[in-house]
């Protein structure tokens, strides 16, 4: 490769750095541009990762650092489909890489979805954190019962700020809104339920291992439900310490299970079953579920059913990429955008989520970038498009409004300051309209 490329990077999440710093750390870029529909960065690690896991956002100090890299260039507030097409985007970069996620959620399929009550993971994690544009669901979460869907990480965080006092919500940047509703609601008993066993579970040890230490909730599994550790010959070796680890907190929390039964609020982990339909009239009042039974780790439903009166329902069971942008190839069987090893067309490259699915945790985004950046280069891409000065004319037709990294530090720092004097250890209180972003951070029309 003669000359350097240039590169347009599609959301600025994990995924988008991790190509951002690949590119830089190889020299094969004369200028990267960060596109994210937001005026903030870092994608899921701001709006995704749960308010009370301050430790794992800790990696924006890295994304931070590739951002004040004078190759890279910070451009919030341009969405793709909307404030320009993907053909156009493709037409002015010699490299577009799509690293946007994977943000809508997979559907229950179960009768009465559509109640009062029954959410979505999408939806009630990005209310408790703030997004923009999200609905208010204070009115849902007033339930004395509540039922999560789901055996990932993803519904181990939904339950546990379910389960949390205000004071243990304090410290985190939980929307101050979101932080009172679920202080006050009457929430006795939250339900994790998974459709499989617990060897099949998603979730991991130190998401599980938190259940152990709140403060008014109490783990409850059934010693019934666990199998023995015959059973780990099962598993792909490569799984087993994991799933060792998740059995030994299991057992753990079942040996206590007595004590757990008579703290104010519950916990109840429940394997084996899927939801078959939500009851009730306009709001839900229940969940009814289908036992399964596993065949080769696959789950069969037994046709045995059960119901769990609840008033609230968060399903938590995976996520897909929108649709919505034209021009843009899907697969829709895989939820993900379509792509062979990373290759989505001529000069069009995927990562991250949108390339492989909802899995993994943040760190195993770097592997994946490192991989189709290594890619792009054995494809000899060319240089010669438009790039950077031609999206700059674009955008100034346009009259669109950005952010750059001078006015994501304005927000930051604002955000920050309305932190200041409320009780806890809250890092920041976080705008929640795109209106205010903006205005904070003195974004100005390209001209």
């Amino acid at each position: 490769m003669s000359a350097p490329l240039s590169v347009a990077i599609v959301g600025a999440g994990p995924a988008g750095f991790y190509t951002a710093d690949a590119f830089l750390r190889r020299g094969a870029a004369r200028r990267i541009d960060i596109l994210d529909r937001l005026p903030t960065p870092y994608g899921l690690v701001r709006a995704g990762v749960a308010p009370d896991h301050q430790k794992t956002k800790n990696v924006v100090k890295v994304f931070d650092r590739i951002l004040r890299d004078p190759a890279v260039r910070l451009i919030g507030n341009v969405a793709l489909g909307a404030t320009i097409s993907y053909e156009e985007l493709v037409r002015l970069y010699d490299v577009t890489v799509l690293a946007f996620g994977a943000q809508a959620p997979r559907r229950l399929g179960a009768p009465g979805e559509e109640r009062a009550g029954a959410l979505d993971a999408a939806r009630f994690v990005g209310w408790y954190n703030a997004a923009p544009g999200a609905a208010d669901l204070s009115s849902s979460v007033a339930a004395e019962a509540a039922v999560v869907v789901g055996n990932g990480n993803v519904a181990l965080d939904i339950a546990r700020l379910l389960a949390k006092t205000p004071a243990e919500l304090a410290d985190g940047d939980i929307d101050p809104a979101a932080a009172a509703a679920i202080g006050a609601a009457p929430l006795r008993d939250i339900y994790v339920v998974g459709r499989r066993g617990p060897l099949q579970a998603n979730f991991t040890a130190p998401e599980l291992a938190e259940f152990g230490g709140l403060a008014e909730a109490g783990a409850v599994v059934s010693a019934a439900d666990l199998p023995d550790d015959s059973a780990l010959a099962d598993v792909a070796e490569a799984e087993r310490p994991k799933k060792r680890r998740n059995l030994r907190l299991l057992r753990a929390y079942a040996a206590a299970a007595d004590a757990a039964r008579a703290r104010p609020v519950r916990v109840r982990f429940l394997f084996r079953a899927s939801p078959a339909a939500i009851l009730g009239g306009a709001r839900m009042t229940g969940v009814r579920f289908e036992r399964n039974r596993l065949e080769g780790g696959r789950a069969r439903g037994t046709g045995e059913t059960f119901d769990i009166a609840a008033q609230l329902l968060v399903s938590a069971i995976g996520y897909r990429v929108a649709d919505g942008v034209a021009g843009l190839p899907l697969d829709a069987a895989r939820g993900t955008v379509a792509n062979a090893n990373g290759r989505v067309a001529p000069g069009v490259y995927v990562v991250g989520w949108a390339r492989r699915g909802p899995t993994g945790v943040i760190g195993a985004n770097r592997n994946d970038a490192r991989d189709v950046v290594e890619t792009i280069l054995a494809d000899g891409a060319a240089a010669g498009k438009p790039g950077p000065a031609g999206l700059d004319a674009l955008l100034a037709a346009r009259s669109v409004e950005t952010v750059d990294y001078a006015g994501w530090r304005r927000i930051d720092a604002a955000e920050i300051a309305a932190a200041q004097g409320l009780p806890g250890a809250r890092p920041r209180v976080k705008f929640t309209r795109v209106a205010d972003m903006l205005a904070a951070a003195g974004a100005r029309a390209r001209r």
